[in-house]
């Protein structure tokens, strides 16, 4: 063979090495990254070729898949209540993608989870069509209903979250306006048109805002402000008087703070009067006297300052660490610089009628196979013992207190023993500008003095056509933890 062959040949076997190479490099390197890229239209086409799982609630799919004739995807999502149960299933969307249960779960619901595995390939082997797995949620239908219900009667924007305090299970999770996820679950114009309007709405009907928005809490979180009192020895009484004056002058500043009732009702009074009629002057002293590594310690111990995943992730509440005196007395009363989710504010309701026990918050209770074989089990899980036994029973005391005789006294039920707490919080540049939010959160206990469900209930009234005298959480929320509770002690 002549020079310029061979130097022909060396090339071409270069290339051809280089050729195999990079083929295995795509093939075996590449192949997760290609495989789900989004722009891969043949895993988008597989992903639509076959009917998915369902999300179930109460033993019934509350999701379900319809054919789509004359499209490359065969197969779209159908929501069955959907505005009612979005802030739990999310969406799935073809042209949308994915959110919440739909997304977190979505291998287990198409039937791609590794899990699932040895079915998939029998499947394939028999010539059968792949099936996706189940998510059964720990949702009470009634419960849901009467969250949901509740806030649609009163064309609020709004959340509720009701726990199970012993064991963290997510009973109702609801948020409004809502949207109806079949609405653009296809690859259409005009279904991109319905969700592009969504998004442009002010009230923002596709955010979350049982886990997803944050908000001062108001006067709800005296109910974390008195358990750290109790806790680290602030307060060893709730019976004796304080000595905080109303109205209240924020320490290091000219600023005083009243109350909503008349002054004879709070002025240095004991704790548990001052949780009956909700008095900001009892609550800021305690703050001031705890300081806020303290009250920050203590609010940790019940979630602030984590995100949380339920398995559907929930932004973390705040509780800040750069506080000066004035800022700290602020938050003991749940305003300043202070947030809070829904979730969150359930959470601390939830652990202080769980005797200081908060457990974890959980939305699944069961993954299961095609062959409906579990493949995955929810389970209680302890988060923190964040006050003692005899602290949180103690502000149990002072709660069901202010639901017998006191500002909560709309969530009272015929023979069962319920604590609550009513919260309006101030926010927006100039407070006095923006309509207050309105909050409440209770609890409920059974015969066995167990506690089912703990409710936290936020409104945001700002659309609706009512004077500002009458945004109260007493008002406005009470009513809806009560058919709550209601609902899951039927159960």
């Amino acid at each position: 063979m002549n020079r310029p062959l061979r130097h022909i040949a060396v090339f071409c076997g270069i290339l051809t090495l280089a050729l195999l190479l990079r083929a295995n490099w795509v093939q075996f390197a590449q192949n997760d990254d290609l495989a789900n890229d989004k722009k891969n239209r043949r895993v988008q086409i597989e992903a639509f070729s076959h009917p998915r799982g369902d999300i179930i609630v109460g033993g019934k799919s509350i999701t379900g898949s319809k054919e789509t004739p004359g499209s490359d995807f065969k197969f779209k999502r159908v929501f069955k209540e959907g505005p009612m149960y979005a802030p739990v299933t999310g969406y799935f969307s073809q042209a949308q993608g994915a959110t919440f249960l739909e997304g977190v779960h979505n291998g287990v619901l198409s039937g791609n989870d590794d899990r699932l595995f040895i079915k998939r390939t029998l499947d394939m082997l028999t010539g059968k069509k792949q099936q996706g797995g189940d998510v059964v949620t720990t949702i009470d239908p009634k419960a849901q209903k009467a969250a949901y219900q509740g806030l649609v009667n009163l064309n609020a924007k709004g959340a509720v979250v009701a726990l199970d305090p012993r064991s963290g299970k997510v009973l109702a999770l609801a948020s409004t306006p809502s949207y109806d996820p079949s609405a653009f679950s296809g690859i259409s114009l005009a279904e991109g048109k319905k969700f592009k309007a969504l998004g442009d709405r002010k009230d923002k009907p596709l955010s979350n805002r049982a886990l997803r928005e944050i908000y001062p809490p108001g006067s709800t979180f005296k109910i974390l402000t008195a358990a750290a009192a109790l806790e680290h020895g602030t307060v060893t009484d709730i019976d004796k008087p304080t000595g905080a004056e109303t109205p209240y002058k924020l320490p290091l500043s000219s600023t005083r703070i009243g109350n909503d009732v008349p002054d004879s009702n709070c002025d240095k009074v004991s704790v548990k009067t001052g949780m009956q009629w909700s008095c900001n002057n009892v609550f800021l002293d305690l703050a001031d006297k705890l300081g806020k590594d303290k009250m920050r310690e203590t609010a940790e111990k019940f979630g602030f300052n984590e995100e949380q995943f339920i398995p559907v992730r929930a932004v973390a509440s705040s509780y800040p660490e750069k506080l000066d005196k004035p800022q700290t007395a602020l938050t003991g009363m749940g305003q300043g610089s202070l947030t809070s989710t829904p979730l969150q504010m359930a959470m601390v309701t939830a652990g202080l009628a769980n005797d200081g026990k908060v457990m974890k918050p959980y939305l699944v209770e069961e993954l299961r196979g095609p062959d409906l074989s579990t493949i995955e089990k929810g389970e209680p899980h302890e988060l923190n013992q964040a006050v003692s036994e005899k602290t949180a029973k103690t502000v149990q005391e002072m709660m069901e207190n202010t639901v017998e005789n006191g500002t909560a006294n709309k969530a009272r039920i015929d023979g069962v023993t319920v604590g609550g707490k009513t919260g309006t919080a101030q926010h927006g540049a100039d407070v006095n500008d923006e309509r207050p939010f309105a909050w409440f959160v209770s609890y409920a206990k059974n015969s066995e003095g167990e506690s089912p469900v703990a409710v936290a209930v936020f409104v945001d009234p700002s659309n609706m056509d009512i004077p500002r005298s009458e945004i109260a959480g007493g008002k406005l929320g009470a009513p809806i933890a009560k058919a709550v509770m209601e609902a899951v002690l039927e159960r």
